[in-house]
């Protein structure tokens, strides 16, 4: 381990995002009151051109007329290569409420793409006297972003979260598939007779998860096209979370509980954790490093594991 300790991201809940366009008013009530832990009304692709203006007052007026409760809230504004975001940012940031939480900056790039729309928040909050500091979220959906997703992580104080848009990302790259999400039907292995089908987004992931592990930013799964496939959104869901992700993106309310699920431990896994803690808080008291749980070997390592499980579930029960 560095002595440069790895920084802890932010203490909040993320399993699901849950996104709906600025321009459908009538969702924002349900929206509010869903499962979700954040709710990302959006102003870019969802919004047609010519309403960008409309869902972008829509927006700023339910910020602060909505009771959004608990939840985190962000909006998604439109890309840098638009003629939309910086009137997304001045608005939101000169009109829109305090309770505002996030934005979201879509098709980052670089960390210069940050640092362009940091300039333009910190003037307008210096401007403004607005005492809530406002964070970032970002997604990764170009070749250029995932070659820059650790620079992007680290660009700004105000990071909290980056997001694999693998729709875009799979334009950006090339990639031979129309699937949003979840394992493709050319890329497979074939084993004595049986196909197996692997996962083309497992490598961005990865990359995406160990950048913002590295300078303390939850790093998100993005959209699973096929709302209709239950099984298929579980699925990749498990294995992001096996990968490190805290969360998983909903673009339609059925897929809310299924985030809600599979980023949510178990009893039976918190039961655990809290037993390894014990154990080893034993071993520490008659000095030693490691001890034996249920047949296997636990030890400093298995602290830190353990503790990643008992305060996702302080967080669910608050």
């Amino acid at each position: 381990m560095s002595f440069r300790l790895q920084p802890q991201p932010p203490a909040r809940l993320n399993r699901c995002q849950l996104f709906g366009p600025g321009s459908r008013v009538a969702l924002f009530e349900k929206m509010a009151k869903s499962d979700a832990d954040v709710i990302n009304i959006d102003l870019e692709d969802s919004v047609a051109p010519d309403d960008k203006d409309n869902a972008r007052k829509q927006t700023i007026q339910a910020i602060g007329d909505i009771d959004w409760g608990d939840k985190t809230l962000s909006v998604r504004i439109n890309g840098l290569d638009t003629p939309y975001w910086y009137r997304d940012v001045v608005n939101l940031m000169e009109q829109a409420s305090e309770r505002l939480d996030l934005i979201m900056i879509p098709k980052v790039g670089n960390a210069s793409d940050i640092y362009a729309v940091d300039a333009l928040v910190t003037a307008i909050e210096s401007a403004k006297a607005r005492e809530k500091r406002l964070g970032f979220e970002v997604i990764i959906e170009s070749a250029a972003g995932i070659c820059h997703v650790e620079e992007i992580a680290a660009a700004s104080p105000r990071m909290q979260a980056v997001s694999l848009g693998a729709a875009d990302f799979a334009a950006s790259m090339g990639m031979a598939t129309t699937g949003i999400g979840g394992t493709q039907e050319n890329y497979y292995m074939h084993r004595e007779g049986q196909n197996y089908w692997s996962d083309p987004w497992h490598w961005a992931q990865a990359k995406i998860v160990a950048a913002c592990r590295s300078h303390g930013v939850l790093p998100v799964d993005g959209p699973f096209g096929d709302f209709s496939d239950k099984e298929g959104f579980m699925a990749q869901a498990r294995r992001s979370a096996t990968l490190g992700m805290v969360g998983k993106w909903a673009i339609h309310p059925s897929q809310i509980a299924l985030a809600n699920e599979v980023f949510s431990p178990s009893d039976t896994a918190v039961t655990e954790a809290r037993e390894i803690l014990a154990a080893m808080e034993e071993a520490k008291r008659s000095g030693a490093g490691a001890t034996v749980y249920k047949g296997r070997l636990v030890d400093i390592a298995s602290i830190k594991q353990a503790e990643v499980i008992v305060r996702q579930a302080e967080l669910i029960r608050t």
